[in-house]
């Protein structure tokens, strides 16, 4: 009789998902989901807003590339163009407690826009497929140092799955989510404003 089996019969399968969720090879949720992402690395995918609040009208209907642009063991760089806007860049680290996500936000000279560098750090596992970042307090002070007190309360979360990428931002009154196929990927976008080819 197999070990699984024998352990099932005296103690239930609960015990079993138990002692296999403890083994020390097991990949945490977070773990996987990085490396999922990991997976893509050198691709474009195209996207588009999916999300209907009014704010975000100037972004209905225009041309989104994500482009999983730099990868390491602990770092992920996902450029995201909007038309010619090549300002922004998502990234996505592990810390020692889990996952942070920043924005890289760029002028067109390379400079760092004067909003940037914002984000959170994950608070609990999350799911292998989709990852929660509430803003943490470097982000609090420069929302509030640049008059965007509405962005204190901000949570982000990334998706990934065999179908789209998602990114989203939420807080009250406010939802901005854009999806990209990941199933079909595009042409390499030019490089992020501040980085070179």
């Amino acid at each position: 009789m197999p070990v699984t089996t024998s352990i099932k019969a005296l103690f239930g399968a609960s015990t079993v998902l138990l002692l296999m969720a403890c083994q020390p090879n097991a990949k945490s949720p977070q773990e996987v989901f990085f490396d999922d992402l990991k997976s893509h690395c050198g691709k474009a995918y195209a996207g588009k807003l999916v999300s209907k609040d009014e704010v975000d009208a100037d972004f209905a209907g225009k041309t989104m590339i994500m482009h999983v642009r730099e990868c390491s063991d602990t770092e992920l760089r996902i450029p995201f163009h909007v038309e010619d806007d090549h300002s922004r860049t998502w990234v996505i680290s592990k810390t020692d407690n889990g996952l942070r996500l920043k924005h890289d936000h760029r002028h067109k000279d390379g400079s760092e826009d004067a909003v940037t560098q914002y984000g959170g750090d994950t608070i609990y596992e999350g799911a292998a497929s989709r990852q929660v970042f509430p803003v943490d307090q470097y982000s609090i002070d420069m929302f509030e140092r640049e008059g965007l007190s509405a962005s204190v309360v901000n949570i982000w979360a990334v998706e990934i799955n065999n179908a789209i990428f998602a990114y989203e931002l939420s807080r009250p009154n406010r939802h901005f989510r854009v999806e990209f196929d990941v199933t079909k990927p595009v042409d390499l976008p030019p490089a992020p404003w501040g980085f070179e080819d």
